[in-house]
């Protein structure tokens, strides 16, 4: 005589059947709540971008791409210190750099004529359109303005970046 209960499978079916609904029904309902609430969304137009809040949107600015083709160098000599520097990345400077001011009229080393070190958005920091032939780059903590052929340096901004 046997003391274990038998169990068949038409008995254990439905109970199986029953843990299963039970197991699968919060996937169930979340797809329901997703469909729901797309079938609105996909009805409708995307909106607009909004600006973002507290500051305006920093746009290049009308005429940034029409540089000044003819320059009196005279008005652009001039070594002046910043009124307002700007903090961005971390300036990687080449081997063997060691910080000095430069003045205009004076050489740049080749290496820092290469656009690596140019600021091309230069707007964002306050720094005039660059005539044809000149760009500006950062020194440093500094912005010079540089006649990218010689290397000479036109214009200095000592301190434009912390």
């Amino acid at each position: 005589m046997s003391l274990s209960p038998r169990i068949s499978l038409r008995s254990t079916l439905p109970f199986a059947v029953v843990m299963l609904l039970i197991a699968a029904s919060p996937a169930i309902a979340e797809q329901q709540h997703r469909d729901h609430h797309s079938a609105g969304r996909q009805q409708r137009a995307p909106e607009p971008e909004r600006r973002p809040r507290g500051y305006p949107r920093v746009e290049r600015p009308e005429g940034a791409d029409r540089r000044p083709q003819q320059v009196d160098r005279r008005d652009y000599n001039h070594n002046y210190q910043a009124s307002q520097s700007y903090r961005i990345g971390p300036y990687r400077a080449p081997r063997a750099y060691r910080y000095r001011r430069w003045v205009f009229g004076e050489i740049l080393p080749r290496i820092y004529w290469a656009q690596d070190y140019w600021i091309s958005d230069y707007w964002l920091f306050g720094l005039d359109v660059p005539p044809l032939g000149l760009e500006w780059v950062r020194y440093g903590p500094d912005a010079l303005l540089i006649d990218t052929r010689s290397g000479e340096v036109i214009q200095v901004v000592y301190g434009r970046f912390n």
